[in-house]
């Protein structure tokens, strides 16, 4: 792994490139080979600036934040940076196995149905709410069937869904 760190109106101590040296670790378990990583670190007024980009292959991943301390701007850094690699790398994945079940499918010749597979995931917020401001939400969003959130009401995850009338909804409420 390739690290440069630059200051900008600032100097880049010691303390801090051992410190990204050992923040990049959570990034360089993702990727076998050469990975080029540039940070600028400056300062803007009370704003402690880290910008950091990580060039592997054709792939550059980049994030920016700003914080009072230098240490959590670095640290919100790896956190997007991670997050941008692992959506990435799922994408990968999936688009490998998708290739992978068309030519099984093309050498066998013959149609065959994948069951008992988890085959689409959909990522979402989860945020408190009640049951009431759940179902304006589900009205705004027609092409949604269902909203999950946290009733205020009880702290417990709901699941508020449409029912097949398109008119009425149903309601899911763990027992305990």
């Amino acid at each position: 792994m390739n690290i440069t760190i630059t200051g900008k109106d600032m100097k880049a101590t010691e303390a801090i490139k051992d410190y990204v040296e050992k923040k990049m670790g959570r990034i360089e378990k993702y990727f076998d080979g050469d990975i080029d990583v540039t940070v600028t670190i400056r300062t803007e007024k009370t704003e402690q600036i880290a910008e950091m980009s990580v060039k592997v292959k054709q792939e550059t991943y980049r994030a920016v934040t700003s914080h009072k301390d230098m240490y959590a701007s670095i640290d919100k850094d790896i956190d997007i940076l991670e997050g941008q690699i692992r959506k990435w790398k799922t994408k990968k994945d999936k688009a490998n196995k998708d290739d992978s079940i068309r030519a099984i499918v093309a050498n066998i010749g013959e149609k065959v149905e994948i069951e008992n597979e988890i085959i689409k995931t959909i990522y979402y917020d989860i945020k408190p709410m009640t049951t009431e401001d759940a179902k304006l939400k589900l009205q705004e969003k027609p092409q949604d069937r269902f909203i999950t959130f946290i009733n205020q009401e009880t702290n417990k995850v709901n699941v508020l869904f449409k029912l097949k009338d398109n008119k009425n909804y149903g309601l899911l409420e763990p027992e305990n």
